[in-house]
């Protein structure tokens, strides 16, 4: 085997929250790809299990110890910089990735996996509501958290991103404390 991670039956059933004989079962229709091995056993690859995952909308049940993924979309060096520093203070666990616009945020959603995306709405080519609307509408990535952000809160723009799919719209500047609600997450204040 190469350094992939194998998953038994039990494995996946807990990362997708169902019993052993669903995942069998799934298996066995064709819909969940499996190996066998060399006694008859089934065994996922981890990037089959997310998407599988992916394209019915489901959540992968995350341990305690593995990090938030957090894709973080805009134009603006300067506050993608600021934004990684909160990130950090909320969590320094949190794995972060960036990217300048809606082409290149495409190419980074497949290469890091986000569980969460932090969206500007105004950027060159095209703009935080189509990428929005693309992610929600791809059975492949319709299961990451969209939240979008915007410096020009008015003019139906927070409901415009909200309609395309995302959970919410930050006016920004936000602070870390409006970041960590969206998130989910606690602020640890030192």
């Amino acid at each position: 085997m190469n350094n992939k991670a194998y998953l038994a039956p039990n494995e996946v059933a807990e990362l997708l929250m169902v019993s052993p004989v669903t995942v069998r079962q799934w298996a066995q229709k064709g819909m969940l790809d499996a190996m066998l091995t060399a006694g008859g056993h089934r065994r996922f690859t981890i990037e089959e299990v997310e998407r599988f995952a992916k394209e019915r909308g489901l959540t992968l049940f995350r341990p305690e110890n593995e990090a938030l993924r957090v894709l973080i979309v805009d134009d603006n060096e300067q506050f993608v910089s600021t934004l990684k520093e909160v990130l950090n203070s909320i969590d320094d666990e949190i794995a972060v990735a960036t990217a300048k616009d809606g082409f290149s945020a495409g190419s980074k959603i497949h290469s890091f996996n986000p569980d969460v995306i932090l969206l500007d709405v105004r950027m060159p080519g095209v703009d935080g509501i189509e990428v929005c609307r693309f992610i929600k509408e791809t059975p492949a990535t319709r299961s990451i958290r969209v939240i979008g952000m915007t410096g020009f809160p008015g003019n139906g723009v927070v409901e415009s991103v909200v309609e395309a799919g995302a959970e919410k719209c930050l006016a920004k500047p936000f602070g870390a404390n409006e970041l960590a609600e969206a998130l989910n997450l606690s602020v640890e204040m030192a």
